[in-house]
């Protein structure tokens, strides 16, 4: 099977699951294994498309995250309670993502050698699924429906959530919107925080994951990393605009759903 057919497929999946709380490294995982893709680079291709998702991050968010950082520069017209605030908002996303990289990095060879298969991805998927119920069941009610309404506080503990989302299945996205969730975050701003905080989490994952394994890529796994990038930036970009939408209407429970379905799939097929 063509490397590029097979990069195509990948950046597909990565666009429609990385924002979504289904887990998009298990995805690529359990696909890449179904395509008889395995192995360090294919470890590696997985972990590098993600940029792909993070740059629809960026362009999606591009006024906010513009604004945003001219206001905590601090402009001589700006109210001082606006700067603040802004300064406030992008201190919460760095702090969040400080738990993330001090695991992540300690662990980072354990998880590729022995968490990268199926059926932790099953086990990951099941877990979250039951997850999404127990905390769409009990959560608080929501007292926090803007961005720049996220205290320090609330930004380090969904930050501290992150760290679940290194064992593959249980999904990035899940964990930190699950996490806002249960710290009074409403739906679309516990996503909207979620997709901000992959911005420079996946950028040191990704950053960290490549100067351990550029050796083992070739100029022709390069090329089709470039595809699936391509792929995965459009289809995520769709796929944001997509999820806010439907988060103000709608709860998590379908996705809880899916991920019990699709884990008792996975070992039931054992790919």
């Amino acid at each position: 099977m063509s490397i590029l057919f097979i990069a195509v497929i990948l950046g597909i999946v990565e666009g429609l699951t990385e924002f979504l709380p289904v887990s998009s490294t298990g995805h690529l995982i359990v696909v890449g294994h179904l395509l008889g893709f395995k192995g360090e680079v294919a470890d590696t291709f997985d972990i590098f498309i993600q940029m792909g998702a993070i740059l629809a991050v960026v362009v999606y968010y591009r006024r906010w995250l513009w604004e945003t950082t001219r206001a905590a520069l601090g402009r001589a017209s700006d109210a001082l309670s606006d700067v603040r605030q802004a300064r406030r908002t992008l201190l919460g996303i760095l702090l969040a993502v400080l738990p993330a990289l001090v695991v992540g990095a300690g662990l980072h060879g354990v998880i590729k050698r022995h968490l990268f298969q199926p059926w932790t991805v099953a086990v990951g998927l099941m877990v979250g699924g039951v997850a999404i119920f127990a905390v769409e069941r009990w959560r608080p009610e929501a007292r926090t429906c803007d961005l720049g309404r996220v205290t320090l506080r609330q930004a380090f503990l969904i930050g501290v959530g992150q760290c679940l989302s290194l064992w593959p299945g249980v999904s990035r996205a899940g964990a930190t919107i699950l996490s806002g969730l249960c710290l009074g975050l409403d739906h679309p701003t516990a996503a909207a925080f979620s997709f901000l905080l992959s911005i420079p989490t996946l950028t040191a994952a990704v950053a960290y994951d490549l100067l351990k394994s550029w050796r083992v890529l070739s100029g022709g796994d390069l090329a089709a990393m470039g595809v699936g990038f391509g792929v995965s930036f459009v289809v995520a970009w769709g796929v944001i605009a997509g999820f806010l939408q439907f988060l103000r209407t709608h709860s998590l429970r379908v996705f809880g759903w899916y991920r019990l379905a699709v884990g008792a799939v996975i070992l039931w097929l054992k790919p």
